[in-house]
């Protein structure tokens, strides 16, 4: 049975799309090829027709592991980043227009591809104008390169200067009941511009799907940088989340199901990415799309975590310092020391 769908720029997706990056990147050791592999079959199998991607996971890894299903290319929507890379072993930021050019035709290379669907602006490089990045992919737009173009962890006011350039497709950003961000602004400029919302990590990357209980991460899990996912911090975001995880049994749902129902229910132009490495909790993700809350479920989590309830900041200061989407009142930064 298909999934539902949703409207992103020109694109009809599935109501809950997969975000391929920690099959190569961020979490630890990646699966193998062939695990990486089986898990995107299986995601298109069960009626998943939007994946997720970035020129940064793994170094251009994931885009060559998407590569590997591109045989099944007129059923998906596909969507990659760039601004975000790596040069010489390095992670960088670059928005200039011969950055992205040259990110664009590496990552079409690595796709096997002539034409990405959606190609966002991965981070905003304060050291280029947004007209100007904007202005790259509007001329491979023009080239048949891209499809439409996409921004990630903007502000509501970059938003609309990228969108007089060109017509903004989708705007990406970290959204679930843990994390209120969008709310602030970026939602409703999004819903005023007819611009499809993505909410990536809508899972709180696992503080809301059961899997994060202590922080004992394994090397290369970039939570072991995030302020609220260690300790002293931890222990009372987990007490927040034993709370949420009585929410989810009383409705009849596991924890993540009930993240991303709640994100649907949120408004009718997001469309959340969970990411998996385990086809069971690709199931079980791909299964919220059926469900519906309550309102007494949705009142249960909103009172439960309100803007800015999680203890500690949302991202280290080095990668903060390369977010532009709007805080949140008193939302707490982590420093420099």
């Amino acid at each position: 049975m298909p999934l539902p769908t949703r409207t992103i720029g020109p694109f009809t997706v599935s109501s809950i799309g997969l975000g391929c990056m920690n099959l190569s990147h961020a979490y630890g050791t990646p699966p193998s090829e062939a695990e990486g592999v089986a898990l995107l079959n299986h995601a298109l199998d069960l009626g998943v027709t939007f994946l997720d991607t970035a020129a940064l996971y793994g170094g251009g890894t994931n885009e060559r592991l998407v590569a590997q299903v591109m045989h099944r290319r007129a059923e998906f929507t596909l969507a990659s980043k760039c601004v975000l890379d790596m040069r010489d072993g390095q992670r960088i930021l670059d928005g200039s227009p011969d950055a992205i050019a040259t990110t664009l035709d590496a990552a079409l290379g690595r796709l096997g591809t002539d034409h990405i669907d959606l190609y966002y602006l991965h981070r905003l490089d304060p050291n280029v104008p947004i007209e100007d990045s904007v202005g790259a992919l509007v001329r491979a737009k023009d080239a048949g390169k891209i499809g439409a173009i996409g921004l990630s962890e903007m502000s509501a006011a970059t938003i609309r200067r990228a969108h007089a350039v060109h017509p903004i497709a989708a705007m990406q950003s970290e959204y679930s009941p843990a994390v209120r961000n969008p709310e602030v602004a970026v939602l409703d400029t999004c819903a005023e511009l007819g611009i499809g919302f993505v909410a990536f990590s809508p899972v709180a990357r696992g503080l809301l799907a059961g899997s994060v209980r202590d922080d004992g991460y394994d090397a290369g899990d970039i939570r072991r940088s995030m302020p609220r996912f260690v300790e002293p911090q931890l222990s009372r975001n987990l007490a927040l989340v034993d709370r949420y995880d009585a929410i989810a049994r009383d409705a009849g749902i596991t924890p993540a199901q009930l993240a991303l129902a709640w994100l649907l229910a949120q408004a009718p132009h997001i469309v959340p990415i969970p990411g998996t490495r385990s086809i069971a909790h690709l199931e079980e993700n791909v299964a919220a799309a059926a469900c519906t809350l309550s309102t007494d479920t949705l009142a249960a989590v909103d009172a439960l975590l309100p803007a800015n309830r999680l203890v500690g900041a949302r991202y280290p200061a080095a990668a903060q310092a390369q977010i532009d989407t709007e805080l949140l009142p008193d939302e707490p930064l982590a420093v420099t020391s």
